[in-house]
């Protein structure tokens, strides 16, 4: 269980260029293993040794959709933090593999917002998203779009009609 310093925040209380970079996470094979049995992808390429390091990657790597997790998981430890809402999908790039022993970090910008018109109590926000090695090198990138709830009693000017 991880505490918190920092409350969670409304989309009200976002601004464009807010960034935060998340705590670590270590890839083991006992994580890629686990990854497998949970989604019944067991490529041979992610769980065995012997293939893996005949492949042109020279050992086992983890499954992509595997660093996409992580990402998200590891957005939802930092410091910066919406309050639950809802995920509207993700656009993501897959441009290095992910190695047993890397340690992985993810730094998001908001990059942009906008109030919902269908719904007026809840914003929108676009989230760009790049997924980092120990050596700083970006393995996977994109961006999550999530609708976050506003701040009670806040206006929407988008479904509002001028007097």
């Amino acid at each position: 269980m991880r505490s918190f310093t920092t409350p969670e925040k409304y989309w009200d209380d976002a601004v464009v260029g807010d960034s935060c970079k998340s705590p670590t996470y270590t890839v083991t094979a006992e994580r890629i293993d686990a990854y497998a049995e949970l989604t019944g992808d067991f490529t041979p390429v992610h769980v065995d040794e012997e293939y893996a390091r005949n492949s042109h990657f020279g050992q086992r790597v983890a499954h992509g959709l595997m660093g996409l997790s992580v990402a998200d998981g590891l957005k939802t430890q930092c410091e910066y933090r919406f309050l639950p809402g809802m995920s509207l999908g993700w656009t993501w790039d897959f441009a290095l593999p992910i190695y047993i022993g890397d340690v992985l970090h993810i730094e998001f910008t908001v990059g942009s917002m906008r109030a919902s018109k269908s719904k007026p109590d809840w914003g929108i926000v676009i989230l760009p998203t790049r997924l980092f090695n120990q050596k700083g090198q970006v393995l996977q990138q994109g961006e999550h779009r999530l609708m976050i709830p506003r701040r009670p009693g806040a206006r929407n000017p988008s479904t509002e009609t001028a007097p």
